[in-house]
This record gives C-alpha cells, structure tokens and sequence, in this order.
C-alpha cells in the first residue's frame, strides 16, 4: 500500500489507510434587505462499507451523517430566523432534531452563545453535530459580517466607525498578541491595549 498523502509532512514514510473524513463547509451571505445568511453542512463519510447498528448498510463514500444548518442575521449578529436540515443522518429518529433550532431566534451570536446553543436544543432535544455547527458558526459570522462592512465603508471612502477599538480576535490569538510583533506592525497604537481600558492618543 502507497503512503496516503495528508495535510502535514509524515515523520515517517508508512503506509496508512484512509478511513474516515469529515467535511465541514460554512459561507456567508448579504441579501438585499441587509440581513445576512450564515449557512453550515457537517458530512461524514467512510473509505469502506460500514453495517450500521440499525442494520443499514452504508456503502462507501456514502454520507454517515449530513447536517445543514442557517442563522439569519443582522450586523448586531441578532438572530432573525433558524432553519436546520438533516439529508443524512445514522437513524430514522434524527431528523426530528433539526426544529429546536428555531429556538435560536431571537438570541445573539457573542459571548456566551454555547450556552444559547445548549439551552435551545441542548441534550436528548437536539443532536452533537448540529450543536458542534452551530458554535463554529458565529467564528464564520463574524468573518463575514464586520469584515464586509469594514470594505464597504473603505470602498466609499469613509472612516471605520470602529477605528478607535481594536477587533474582537485582539488578544485571543498569538497574531493578535497586544505585544506581538504584528500588532507593533499593522496597530501600533494598541499595543498593550487593555479590553475596557481608554488609550490615550
């Protein structure tokens, strides 16, 4: 058997065999109305036939799980609608997990939206792989929306409203480290910056 290739550079030159992939898609949408659609799917899929334990084949190649999910959004990440689908799923009882979703209007995307997740269809209510979506989602939300807006207040030529604060990533991430060598390059003016703190100018 040839060395499958993979995402990183092996230590060592043994054969290995693919088994199993998950593929996870997320895109962003802004409708004309200025509302914006974030849209998930989660897909499992085997590299050999599987038996599953309710007796149902599952050929390969063939989806094991295949989730999708769709947040409607304002820009203050307010939720307007929730719909969820489930296209492939291990058993027949699962589909009836996607409508707690809609328990999800209404909520914020910000902190404490794992807790939003888990109070509206948390436990027996929902299912693991719409919940691991939907928490990854509002990372993909704030890709989307603050960011587009940004370009679009540059492509008018206006000022950044939001000039004065610092992004929301700042201080999570070893790129935006407040001491960090790319915060000295691209934002000078926040290094050492404080969340809650005034910096002087």
């Amino acid at each position: 058997m040839e060395p499958q290739p993979g995402f990183l550079p092996d230590h060592e030159a043994v054969p290995r065999e693919p088994v199993h992939t998950r593929h996870v898609v997320s895109r962003g949408y802004l409708w004309a109305d200025g509302l914006w659609d974030i849209e998930s799917e989660i897909t499992d899929t085997k590299d050999y036939p599987m038996t599953n334990l309710d007796g149902r084949h599952v050929p390969v190649g063939e989806a094991v799980h295949r989730m999708q999910v769709r947040l409607t959004l304002d820009d203050a990440m307010k939720v307007h609608a929730a719909v969820s689908a489930m296209p492939g799923t291990p058993f027949p009882e699962c589909p009836a997990a996607a409508a707690p979703v809609a328990g999800l209007v209404g909520a914020t995307i910000g902190p404490g939206w794992r807790k939003t997740i888990d109070a509206a269809m948390g436990g027996v209510q929902g299912c693991t792989h719409l919940r691991e979506l939907l928490a990854a989602m509002a990372t993909v939300a704030f890709q989307t929306i603050p960011n587009y807006r940004k370009h679009q207040q540059r492509q008018l030529g206006l000022p950044d409203p939001n000039a004065g604060q610092p992004g929301h990533q700042f201080g999570k991430c070893l790129g935006w480290d407040p001491y960090g060598p790319v915060v000295a390059r691209v934002a000078p003016k926040f290094i050492g910056f404080t969340r809650g703190a005034v910096k002087a100018e």
